[in-house]
């Protein structure tokens, strides 16, 4: 990765947190208001101000920090200063148990109504997509036993249509969670319409280090033949060391002519650390080229890699009859947000329980590092993306903030929903002793997703 991607990404990061977290302490403090409570700092980040406006009735302090991995609401509170005997009653810990529920719960729920907006706006704007083609179906694997074969359409995923590829990605993800079966109904292409049942019951998904959905099942999306064209290549890689630029036409390895990307892919992967002969096609003349890809070994799975990025050239005729735009109306694109917005919370909370229980790796773990590379992928590609990114960050700071984790708002909230009951508020003991907990496990856990962050980064 070169300084100006670096660059890019540490940008985009920076703006993607920017608008989460703001979103998120915009619920605490637009509620807070609501309620009747003193707001007297509202900041984006932690540590030193670079930017702060004093306004309002209530002189509240708007600050913008230079540490952007979180920011806070602080609020008129006894427990953390004297309070002037007028103003008591805009105190937050003078609030009923259910003001101070509904001001802690209502960070979270902002991250979820900000998703919903996003994808409210995604599914009206369109969402163009490639319609599931299954290309070359691995033997032995999953799918073979189930009796899919090349150029079947998948029509829907347990019941639930998938008019792309991405729609089809995510519900088998969604569905191999806890179900041992994944149904398929498929068209082939004599048009007949079948089921496929793939047995899941052993697959062992979330073990992976990195999830391969489609590899694990022994699926490929289809693609027809057309040339491979080089788009980027990455400092120091196998790519670059072999001379391979941007722009080239990849044209053959050892001898066997490349006709599609699939081709490309599996002939490197298949390949780590052996010596090929590369023919790539560079302003119409053919340039022979030595390339050796690198050993990388995931899982104790070794798989060869080259440091590149591809693109097809698929004619124009055969793009236009794969394409797929899932567009709807006012009405449809928000039940459709909703439904997108549910069904990544749950999925995200299952995956969570899988971590816990041990049934998924930590290893899939991510930090503060690799999402700054999605988010600089996603804001290269476009808006749309870009604002998809964003709507899947902001669930999962929804769901997490919400976990019974003290130091959190489901920590809090746990601890109201046991005033709640008992009629009076835990102990100050209790809340202490909950906070060195609640770090101690937050601290671990960051810590994990950089350490993993740094395996993917040097490895």
């Amino acid at each position: 990765m070169n300084l100006i991607s670096i660059l890019y990404s540490i940008a985009a990061f920076v703006v993607a947190i920017g608008v989460l977290v703001t979103i998120h302490e915009f619920g605490h403090y637009w509620v807070a208001r609501k309620m009747g409570v003193k707001v007297l700092r509202f900041s984006v980040g932690f540590g030193k101000p670079l930017w702060t406006k004093v306004a309002g009735e209530d002189q509240t302090e708007y600050v913008i920090a230079s540490i952007p991995l979180g920011g806070y609401v602080k609020m008129l509170d006894e427990r953390e200063g004297d309070v002037e005997g007028n103003e008591l009653d805009r105190a937050f810990n003078r609030k009923s148990v259910w003001r101070r529920f509904a001001i802690v719960a209502a960070g979270p729920i902002f991250n979820f109504i900000f998703a919903i907006a996003a994808y409210y706006l995604i599914y009206l704007a369109g969402v163009a997509g490639i319609k599931p083609v299954i290309g070359d179906v691995a033997i032995p694997s999953p799918a073979h036993t189930a009796g899919l074969v090349k150029q079947d359409l998948i029509l829907s995923v347990n019941g639930i249509e998938t008019p792309s590829w991405e729609k089809a990605r995510f519900t088998l993800l969604e569905k191999s969670v806890d179900e041992q079966h994944l149904v398929l109904e498929v068209q082939g292409a004599d048009l007949q319409i079948q089921q496929k049942v793939i047995d899941i019951a052993n697959l062992g998904l979330l073990e992976d280090e990195q999830i391969d959905l489609l590899r694990k099942l022994g699926l490929s999306s289809w693609r027809p033949d057309s040339p491979t064209v080089i788009k980027e290549v990455i400092e120091d890689g196998a790519g670059e060391q072999a001379g391979i630029m941007p722009g080239d036409v990849i044209v053959s390895i050892d001898g066997f002519l490349i006709k599609n990307g699939d081709q490309w892919v599996n002939l490197i992967r298949a390949s780590p650390e052996v010596p090929m002969n590369l023919i790539v096609d560079r302003g119409g003349a053919n340039v022979s080229l030595t390339l050796v890809p690198k050993k990388m070994e995931v899982d104790n799975e070794v798989y060869g890699y080259v440091g590149v990025s591809s693109i097809n050239q698929i004619p124009e005729e055969i793009r236009l009859e794969m394409e797929v735009v899932e567009q709807y109306g006012p009405v449809s694109a928000l039940l459709q947000s909703l439904d997108k917005t549910w069904r990544m919370s749950w999925l995200t909370l299952r995956v969570l329980g899988k971590l816990v229980i041990g049934e998924a790796s930590v290893k899939n773990l991510s930090g503060p590092i690799t999402i700054a590379h999605y988010a600089g992928l996603s804001a290269r590609i476009g808006f749309e993306q870009f604002l998809g990114f964003l709507a899947i960050i902001s669930i999962s700071l929804g769901v997490l903030n919400l976990l019974p984790v003290p130091m959190l708002d489901g920590g809090h909230l746990f601890y109201y929903l046991i005033e709640m009951i008992k009629g009076s508020p835990v102990s100050e003991a209790v809340e202490v002793t909950g906070q060195k907990i609640g770090i101690a496990l937050l601290f671990g856990l960051m810590s994990l997703a950089i350490y993993n962050d740094l395996l993917r980064l040097v490895g």
